[in-house]
């Protein structure tokens, strides 16, 4: 493979790009048409799947993520597809069976994966090392990467993430089989000056070729990677305008221009990349509430004290939204600076950023540590791998109070080695379904919704809801809301937003102007009074009005109860489990009682409120 032999750049675009903007939700018929142009261009490689779109597109869009790899393959045969990897967690939120890794990259590479961008949140090699020899294996390109991330001040150094620590970690992934290094900053924390000093001081110490990732949400992005060049990085990333800066990467156009003419001149065809750009304009309408942001600023200059990543930013926000709370936001990214700090410093990305962002959220919401994720527990023991450094002992005691601390294992070895094959069970669990790998593999992933997927998939169910719309942004089907009441209808501000309404099986599409906070009454057109907001959730994660009823304190997917009818629980027993940013939560029993009815199906997705059972 001709890979990285003279500076290029890698487009991001129908990945990492839509990730970051649109919470991972570009359906596959709006990349198709342009995807064989963008293969003309000239771009080192282009970044297509892993990372949050292999979820994305079986949760929300019920796209087959195996079909989308195929068709880009079957569009793209110049340039070489890369995908983004979680090492041991894959492009899933835990650590998986070596057997789902070893079928995984396999497949990967078979259905058009030619580069395997790997990496752990934690830096940590013991979950790479069983990706990494998949990857060799498959006779792929091995790109091991350093997920960069600083302590407090916002630079490079102090006692963690230091030089030193970067230069360590490059050594000992080169001599795991890496054929390139990637710097990967998943926020936009690497300043231009410091990544001058790392890109330098890498390129003494490794032989094989360095990249470099970063975001533009602080906005250094652009003079970071001008920096970064200066100091011989071999590739950079870059994404098509329409897509790129606030938590995106940078625009490749500018970079085009910039070094036209240099010796790193990547020779991109500017009129093309225009063009492409003004298809990009043309359907990103569509997508408009995910573009939205409440700020005017391009940038997040608060990013280098919370240091949330692109990717998870655009969900984080969607999800206090969805639970009534986005007036909380400032609170939760105050949160998310000390809850790092107390669980070792670890860098936020997937999973370790959906983990401390939704612990912060938690923590906001309903008091600091008195709800806790099942992933947050494994990590505690160990499961996820080590910490950069050491967690604040007095909050694991917290989380862990209701068992004996002394008796918590913790894991002192790769935490692969402690998982059971799990390939045959996935594969008996859906043999009613489908046979196909691919399938299986999906299901072995994301047992709840890749369940769901697969039964739409294969004709079992129905999908319900379905927001796809055409290319004006608009709806079939849709139906003029006129007022009919007494009272003078308002004129519409700049905040209204338009909305899918699905009522039974008829389709309405309206819009909301949010002004004063006024709900706007569909039947009749005119303001109603002020609703008081919502009942403080309690500790126990419930927001209830009776003592017997628990209700999700949180938007989520009920992913399975932990009771039966009649059965008797006491108080703060387990009942069920809520995946709410992509993380489990346990909810306790409210009461002593006996389970009178438990109300929604596993695998229902549930708003802030809904009733979940009822103890008697």
């Amino acid at each position: 493979m001709n890979t990285f032999n003279s500076f290029g750049i890698t487009d991001t675009t129908f990945r990492d790009a839509h990730q970051s903007l649109l919470a991972t939700r570009l359906e596959m018929k709006d990349m198709e048409p342009i995807a064989a142009q963008m293969d003309q261009v000239g771009f080192a490689s282009m970044e297509v799947w892993g990372g949050a779109t292999f979820d994305a597109t079986t949760r929300y869009l019920y796209e087959d993520p195996w079909e989308r790899l195929r068709q880009f393959k079957k569009l793209i045969t110049n340039t070489p597809l890369s995908m983004l990897l979680r090492g041991q967690s894959l492009v899933g939120y835990k650590a998986y069976a070596d057997d789902v890794v070893d079928s995984f990259v396999e497949r990967s590479a078979i259905n058009g994966i030619d580069i395997f961008r790997v990496f752990d949140a934690l830096n940590d090699e013991w979950n790479l090392s069983r990706a990494a020899e998949a990857v060799k294996n498959n006779d792929k390109h091995l790109q091991m990467t350093i997920c960069y991330s600083v302590t407090e001040n916002g630079k490079m150094g102090g006692p963690i993430y230091n030089l030193d620590y970067y230069l360590d970690k490059a050594k000992v992934f080169q001599d795991m089989g890496a054929d390139s290094l990637c710097i990967k900053d998943m926020a936009g924390l690497l300043s231009p000056y410091d990544a001058f000093d790392l890109i330098s001081a890498l390129k003494k110490v490794v032989t094989v070729p360095l990249q470099l990732h970063t975001h533009y949400t602080s906005g250094m992005a652009s003079m970071t990677v001008l920096k970064a060049i200066e100091a011989g990085i071999d590739v950079v990333d870059a994404c098509l305008a329409p897509l790129a800066l606030r938590t995106s990467q940078p625009a490749v156009e500018p970079l085009v221009v910039t070094l036209r003419g240099t010796e790193n001149d990547p020779k991109l065809d500017l009129e093309t990349l225009i063009n492409l750009g003004d298809y990009l304009e043309s359907v990103l309408p569509k997508y408009r509430e995910y573009l939205e942001t409440p700020k005017a600023s391009v940038i997040d200059v608060k990013v280098l004290s919370h240091q949330i990543p692109g990717g998870m930013a655009s969900n984080l926000i969607s999800q206090l939204r969805e639970a009534g709370s986005i007036d909380r936001l400032d609170e939760v990214l105050e949160d998310i600076a000390l809850t790092r700090k107390e669980l070792g410093f670890p860098p936020l990305v997937t999973p370790m950023s959906q983990m401390v962002g939704s612990q912060a959220v938690s923590n906001v919401l309903f008091g600091r540590y008195k709800m806790v994720s099942s992933q947050m527990k494994e990590y505690l023991t160990g499961m996820y791998g080590r910490p950069p450094s050491k967690v604040d002992n007095q909050i694991k005691d917290q989380i862990f109070e209701s068992n004996d601390t002394a008796k918590i294992k913790t894991i002192n070895e790769r935490p692969g080695n402690l998982i059971e094959p799990e390939l045959k069970q996935a594969t008996k669990e859906v043999e009613n379904i489908t046979t196909d790998i691919d399938d299986i593999l999906i299901y072995a992933l994301y047992p709840t919704t890749g369940m769901k997927f697969l039964r739409v998939k294969h004709g079992i169910d129905v999908q319900k809801n379905d927001l796809a719309l055409n290319a004006d942004g608009d709806s079939s089907g849709t139906h003029e809301i006129t007022s009919t009441g007494s009272q003078e209808v308002p004129v519409k501000s700049l905040k209204a937003r338009s909305f899918n309404v699905f009522i039974d099986d008829t389709f309405y599409k309206v819009e909301i102007d949010p002004i004063d906070q006024n709900v706007v009454s569909i039947s009749d057109g005119i303001p109603n009074p002020k609703v008081p907001r919502d009942p403080k959730p309690t500790l126990n994660g419930s927001s209830t009005n009776s003592d017997g009823e628990l209700k999700s304190p949180m938007p989520g997917v009920i992913l399975k109860y932990l009771v039966e009818v009649d059965q008797q629980v006491n108080q703060g027993d387990p009942i069920a489990v809520l995946e709410a940013m992509k993380m489990e939560n346990t909810l306790p029993s409210p009461k002593d009682g006996r389970i009178q009815s438990l109300t929604v199906e596993p695998g229902q997705t549930v708003v802030k409120g809904d009733l979940l059972a009822i103890i008697t």
